[in-house]
């Protein structure tokens, strides 16, 4: 029987100790989950590592936007991968590409031999090739753990065949972590269908703010959050969505 593995993916410390409260397996740490994760600050590093009990994997992100980086953004990932083990993480996860749609195989290869031992999951990135069969080949060739994906989807439903294809190419030979959109009432039917072990979701919800004064006005960009309201993550949702994994 397949050991059925869950990541939270966290941006906070709250997360991160709903994680541990909800029985996750990891933590993706990441930061400015509205701009699709972004690598965090060394204050939260710290904290989730010490206070979570579980293996924090670092997002490597230096930006939001495309996976191509500039010579000095991949600097700041190679400073943000030492500083990060410094601090104890367990692992990372990046996503590097070129500017055709291929996997970026050289600087993901040096990021995972600086890394070492520790693991790399190679992130969704992935699911913006030109190919999801090829980019799997190449990443697994840079000696990547694992790789997260939606199947090439805009979410893990829409990406359930492909995501199967995955995991039977795979062949045991990298991990396949559904991810991307994953809800806790879909998650047994996806456990089934793709066949897979691993699964990363937020499992984020939103909560009225405690604030007794509010100003409801809006900052320079009109999509940002007024000041009402925040993201938390409910414990008792990380059980659930194991549980219903679980009961695949």
């Amino acid at each position: 029987m397949r050991k059925i593995i869950f990541e939270l993916c966290a941006e906070s410390l709250q997360a991160c100790l709903a994680a541990r409260e909800g029985g996750a397996d990891r933590i993706e740490l990441c930061t400015a989950l509205s701009e699709g994760g972004l690598t965090p600050s060394h204050g939260l590093t710290r904290a989730a590592i010490l206070h979570s009990g579980l293996p924090v994997h670092v997002l490597l992100r230096p930006r939001s936007g495309d996976f191509h980086y500039r010579d000095d953004e991949f600097s700041l990932m190679r400073e943000d991968l030492l500083h990060a083990y410094s601090l104890g993480a367990s692992g990372f996860v990046l996503g590097i590409l070129r500017t055709d749609g291929t996997v970026d195989m050289e600087r993901t290869r040096e990021l995972v031999e600086l890394a070492a031992p520790l693991e790399i999951t190679f992130h969704r990135a992935i699911d913006y090739t030109i190919s999801l069969e090829q980019a799997l080949e190449d990443v697994i060739a840079t000696g990547c753990k694992r790789v997260l994906t939606s199947g090439g989807e805009p979410d893990v439903l829409a990406g359930a065949d492909k995501l199967a294809r995955l995991v039977h190419i795979a062949d045991g030979r990298i991990d396949i972590a559904v991810g991307g959109g994953l809800r806790i009432k879909d998650a047994a039917a996806l456990a089934r269908a793709t066949g897979a072990s691993h699964f990363h979701g937020s499992l984020r919800r939103s909560e009225a703010s405690k604030m007794q004064h509010e100003r409801r006005w809006v900052l320079e960009d009109p999509d940002s959050l007024d000041g009402t309201s925040r993201f938390v993550v409910d414990a008792g949702d990380v059980r659930t969505m194991i549980g219903n994994l679980r009961s695949s």
